[in-house]
């Protein structure tokens, strides 16, 4: 009997510790931003979505993003330059898609654009909660903060940029996300 208890034990353990472990993540990726058909219907703002691929800690992903951005400035004491103008994010959600076919779900807390006129460039860092997923990430938590750098490619008839590329990193700490042998086994 005490043999048994002590294997139920060992066996609550080694399940709960691989849920439980807490991982940093870093991955790097590039791809393509601008406007989005999709209208999350926010009074004064606009929608934007952001398409990537990257490699990283947690293998290839592709990414996409769609959020509600401001359309008007507001204002901030880290993009205040005589050219820079900044605008928050208000809502948004992210799924990011691996090579096994995992899927990682995530929602916006927090997001700031900084955009430099004479630098014809941005600088946004948005910041989100991992709120679980598929495959081997069914069970995640944590949080993930994106930074990218977005350049305009093309504009529109007003001369104003609307298609962009977008390079940057992904940084995570996340719990809850399987082992991949574990993964293979539950696929087979």
């Amino acid at each position: 009997m005490k043999h048994i208890a002590t294997m139920a034990l060992m066996l609550t353990l080694g399940v709960a510790s691989v849920y439980a472990h807490q991982k940093p993540v870093k991955m790097t990726f590039s791809g393509t931003a601008g406007a989005s058909a999709i209208d999350l219907q926010y009074p004064g703002t606009h929608t934007g979505e952001d398409n990537f691929a990257g490699n990283g800690t947690l293998g290839r992903f592709t990414y996409r993003d769609v959020t509600a951005g401001e359309n008007s400035p507001s204002p901030s004491s880290t993009c205040s330059g005589p050219s820079q103008v900044h605008f928050f994010r208000l809502a948004g959600a992210a799924v990011l898609r691996f090579e096994d076919g995992s899927l990682l779900r995530v929602t916006l807390t927090q997001g700031d654009d900084c955009i430099d006129f004479a630098a014809q460039q941005a600088h946004c860092t948005l910041s989100f909660q991992i709120v679980g997923g598929t495959g081997r990430f069914k069970d995640a938590s944590g949080t993930l903060t994106l930074t990218e750098t977005v350049v305009g490619v093309l504009a529109n008839a007003s001369h104003t940029p609307a298609f962009f590329l977008s390079t940057g990193e992904i940084t995570a700490t996340i719990s809850g996300v399987a082992r991949e042998e574990e993964d293979r086994d539950e696929r087979d």
